[in-house]
């Protein structure tokens, strides 16, 4: 394997490991709207593919300008993600069970996905990609810049198949998607904040 290959493997290799969450929430997504339109199947993917690649690079950048900033920074990560996945997690819950309660059955009363819970997604699923920074810390700028965008176009790819699974599944479990949902966001937050703190 030339240097170049072996260089794309492994940002592909990388890109998998961090789109894992963003793919789990992209379930999520479809899960609830399982009527979402093609433009909207296509944002959510191109929002969170944005933040995976601009984190790698941010992290990168910090460990290469900002070293100290960015240790004392790195102990909030696992806790920013749990914050913000509970946050919507929860929200998507109690949304749920009032719409439930209520005995509301209209398939066109989704759980819809705002553009700030979607940008908070992005940031949650994606915010644990600054630790990258130290694995890339070596490459020059050309070839950090170069591996944010491979992580990008394969969180891309990973999501829009999230989506479309989800969206599946969601039209045959109606409103009980939206608890699931909710479920499988704040199991989320709760593993990357274990991960991150062991």
């Amino acid at each position: 394997m030339t240097e170049h290959a072996y260089f794309v493997f492994n940002g592909i290799l990388l890109g998998v490991a961090l789109a894992m969450d963003a793919f789990s929430v992209s379930i999520v997504n479809g899960l609830n709207e399982s009527k979402m339109s093609r433009k909207k199947t296509l944002i959510i993917p191109i929002t969170f593919a944005f933040f995976q690649f601009l984190m790698p690079l941010s992290g990168w950048v910090l460990v290469n300008f900002l070293l100290e900033v960015f240790k004392g920074f790195q102990r909030f990560i696992p806790v920013t993600a749990l914050c913000l996945l509970l946050y919507i997690g929860i929200k998507m819950i109690l949304e749920s069970v009032r719409k439930l309660k209520a005995g509301d059955k209209d398939e066109e009363d989704e759980i819809v996905l705002t553009p700030v819970s979607l940008i908070l997604q992005g940031i949650a699923t994606s915010i644990d990609a600054l630790s990258v920074g130290f694995t890339i810390s070596d490459y020059n700028p050309l070839e950090a810049l170069s591996v944010s965008f491979i992580i990008a176009i394969v969180t891309f790819i990973i999501c829009v198949t999230g989506i479309v699974f989800g969206k599946r599944i969601g039209s045959r479990i109606s409103h009980g998607a939206g608890i699931l949902g909710g479920m499988i966001l704040i199991f989320i937050g709760i593993r990357i904040f274990v991960t991150g703190i062991c």
